[in-house]
C-alpha cells in the first residue's frame, strides 16, 4: 500500500519567502492645530494668560500711567537682575538641589567689586575676575558639601550662606561702600549703560536664558539634569553620573548668582552688604511659576523668564495703582503659594 505525500495547505511561508514581520509604520505626529491648541492650552501657558489679565486689570485701575511704553520698559529693566537670580536657580532645581547661598553670594561679589574698585588701582575688570572667582569657589565649596559629604543640599547651603554673610559683615561693617570711582565708566556702564530705553542686563537677562534653555532642552546634559532631578537611583543605574552634574549645577548657580551681584553694584553704585536678601524668595517663586509653565513638572528658563515678567508686572503695577507698602509681597506670597500647590501636583505626576 503506497502513501502519499501531504498537499501544503498554503499557510505557511513558501520556500525563499521571509520569515520575519513588515516593518512597523512609523508614528505620526498629531496635526498641526491639536498641536498649536495643546501648545496654547492653559495646562501649557497659564502664566500668559494670568499675566495678559494682570495687564488689563491695571491698565482699568491706573489707566492713565499703567498701559504705556514707558511702564514696559520700566517692567523689564527693574526685574532683569531678578531674572538674572532666578535663573540661577534653576539648574539646581532640575537637578532636585537647593540652593539657598545664592543670595549671599550675590551680596558679596558686589560688596568685593566695590571695595577693591574704590580701595585698589586694580580698576573694574581685576575686580569683576576676583569677584567672579570667589562666587566659584563658593560653588565648589557648596558642591564638596552636598556632593562629596552628603549633606542635605538645603541645610548645607543655608550654612554656607550664614557663613559668607558672617564674611561679608566682617568685610563691611555692616555698611555699604561708596565710592565715585564707582560711578564712573567702565563700572558704571556695565548695569546702567541702556539701548533703545532697555538698560543692558536685560540683554544679560536674555543671553542666560538663552544659553540654559540650549543647555537644558538641546543637550545629552540636560536631559541627564532632568534625568537625575526625577530619579536619581534610576539614572545612576543607567550610567548617569548624577553626582558630577549635582556638583556642576552648584558651581553654575552661585556663577550666576554672583553676575547679578556685580550687576547689581554697578546699577546702585555701591557694593551692599544685604543686597542679594531680597531677591531669594522672588527668585524660587519665579523657578516654581515657571515649572508649570511651557515643560510641566520641569524647570526650565523660558518659564521662570515669564514667572519673573509676571510678578513684576504685578509689582509695578500695585506701585503706580496704589501706595501701600505692603501690597507687593502680598502679590509675591500669593502667587508663591498658588505656585508651589500646582507644581507639587505636576512633579509628582512627572515622577510617577
Amino acid at each position: 500500500m503506497s502513501t502519499t505525500a501531504a498537499e501544503p495547505t498554503g499557510t505557511g511561508p513558501s520556500v525563499g519567502e521571509s520569515t520575519q514581520a513588515p516593518p512597523a509604520a512609523p508614528p505620526t505626529r498629531p496635526p498641526l492645530g491639536r498641536r498649536a491648541l495643546t501648545g496654547l492650552s492653559f495646562t501649557n501657558i497659564g502664566a500668559v494668560y494670568v499675566w495678559i489679565v494682570i495687564i488689563v486689570v491695571f491698565s482699568f485701575w491706573a489707566p492713565d500711567t499703567f498701559p504705556t511704553w514707558q511702564t514696559f520698559q520700566q517692567i523689564l529693566n527693574s526685574n532683569a537682575v531678578t531674572g538674572l537670580v532666578a535663573l540661577s536657580v534653576v539648574p539646581p532645581l532640575a537637578a532636585r538641589v537647593f540652593d539657598l547661598s545664592l543670595a549671599y553670594t550675590m551680596s558679596l561679589t558686589g560688596v568685593i567689586t566695590a571695595k577693591v574698585i574704590v580701595s585698589t588701582d586694580i580698576g573694574a575688570g581685576g575686580a569683576i575676575a576676583l569677584a567672579m572667582g570667589t562666587a566659584l569657589v563658593i560653588g565648589v565649596i557648596n558642591g564638596i558639601v552636598v556632593v562629596t559629604l552628603r549633606v542635605d543640599s538645603f541645610i548645607a547651603t543655608l550654612a554656607t550662606g550664614s557663613l559668607i554673610q558672617a564674611f561679608i559683615t566682617m568685610f563691611t561693617n555692616g555698611t555699604s561702600i561708596t565710592g565715585v570711582k564707582l560711578l564712573r565708566e567702565p563700572f558704571a556702564g556695565i548695569g546702567q549703560k541702556s539701548v533703545g530705553g532697555f538698560t543692558i542686563p536685560v540683554l544679560y537677562l536674555l543671553v542666560v536664558a538663552i544659553a540654559l534653555w540650549f543647555v537644558l532642552e538641546h543637550t545629552a546634559t540636560g536631559r541627564r539634569l532632568y534625568a537625575t532631578g526625577f530619579n536619581s537611583d534610576a539614572a545612576r543605574l543607567q550610567g548617569v553620573p548624577t553626582d558630577r552634574l549635582r556638583f556642576l549645577t552648584l558651581v553654575a548657580s552661585s556663577a550666576i548668582a554672583g553676575c547679578a551681584g556685580v550687576v547689581f553694584a554697578s546699577q546702585i553704585g555701591s557694593g551692599s552688604p544685604e543686597a542679594g536678601t531680597p531677591y531669594l524668595l522672588s527668585s524660587y517663586a519665579a523657578a516654581f511659576v515657571g515649572a508649570t509653565q511651557l515643560r510641566a513638572g520641569r524647570f526650565n528658563s523660558w518659564g521662570t523668564v515669564i514667572a519673573v515678567l509676571l510678578l513684576g508686572t504685578g509689582t509695578v503695577g500695585l506701585g503706580l495703582a496704589t501706595s501701600a507698602q505692603w501690597a507687593p509681597s502680598l502679590f509675591t506670597g500669593l502667587v508663591l503659594i498658588v505656585a508651589l500647590v500646582v507644581t507639587g501636583g505636576r512633579l509628582a505626576s512627572a515622577r510617577a
